[in-house]
């Protein structure tokens, strides 16, 4: 008989605080993660390397490398979750790792509830639709040689060659191509990319707006996909073609 029990999520907690480190593991075990555990980044890269993690918990200041670094590193191969982890109350430090790619920020010192809130938020904005309603999702849509496949979360360019896209930029995407022609204010991007009330500071849609430029316009200092509206917020102004399979 086939145990179809599906596996428990794996966090890596990456803090040079081992009091952190033991009490988030403690708490996510409870919840019914499997939890790996790193000081620094040579501990961090090791587990990357030999373990499949799903999410990581990064802080902010570690020896050596910092997280911030450390993210930038992550995000260059990989689209696994990153949520900050930071004692530091400063906006831009904050604005610097969402550019970098972070998918969230928490504030220390923080609630083992908030944590596990945005953690699990993070996990299941980057599962397939059909992965969390269990019924099959088919929306494709086609605009300027791209397509975007909302089920299998995919973009792919006229050649077929997939575009690696973080949870935050995928989802971002998705809100702009479903609401082409419209023009979105910041606020309400941050409403309908996170699900959740979060400060929204201007330079964070922004810098969720310039990554994804750099990714699929043309000039990404002239672009003509996601149009900046001044004083406003951003309209997508594609032609977009959407197939029902």
């Amino acid at each position: 008989m086939v145990n179809s029990q599906k596996s428990p999520e794996h966090i890596l907690v990456v803090d040079d605080d081992p009091r952190i480190r033991q009490m988030l593991a403690r708490y996510f075990e409870d919840e019914g993660y499997r939890i790996s555990l790193a000081g620094d980044g040579r501990e961090m890269r090791n587990c990357l390397e030999t373990q499949m993690i799903d999410i990581i918990l990064l802080d902010l200041v570690l020896p050596g490398e910092d997280g911030l670094a450390l993210a930038r590193d992550i995000r260059a191969r990989s689209d696994i979750p990153i949520i900050m982890l930071t004692g530091r109350n400063d906006v831009v430090d904050r604005i610097v790792g969402l550019e970098i790619g972070a998918d969230d920020y928490i504030a220390k010192p923080f609630h083992l509830r908030e944590v596990l809130a945005r953690l699990r938020s993070a996990l299941r904005r980057r599962q397939p639709p059909a992965a969390v309603s269990g019924e099959p999702q088919s929306e494709i849509y086609s605009f300027e040689g791209w397509r975007l496949d909302v089920g299998r979360r995919q973009l792919l360019s006229d050649d077929g060659e997939e575009i690696l896209l973080t949870t935050g930029e995928f989802d971002m995407l998705c809100v702009l191509v479903k609401h082409a022609g419209r023009v979105l204010q910041r606020e309400l991007l941050m409403d309908l990319t996170r699900g959740r009330n979060l400060e929204a500071f201007d330079r964070t849609i922004d810098a969720q707006i310039a990554r994804l430029r750099r990714k699929i316009e043309q000039d990404p200092s002239k672009p003509a996909l996601i149009k900046s509206v001044r004083g406003v917020g951003y309209v997508f102004s594609a032609r977009i073609s959407r197939q029902d399979a």
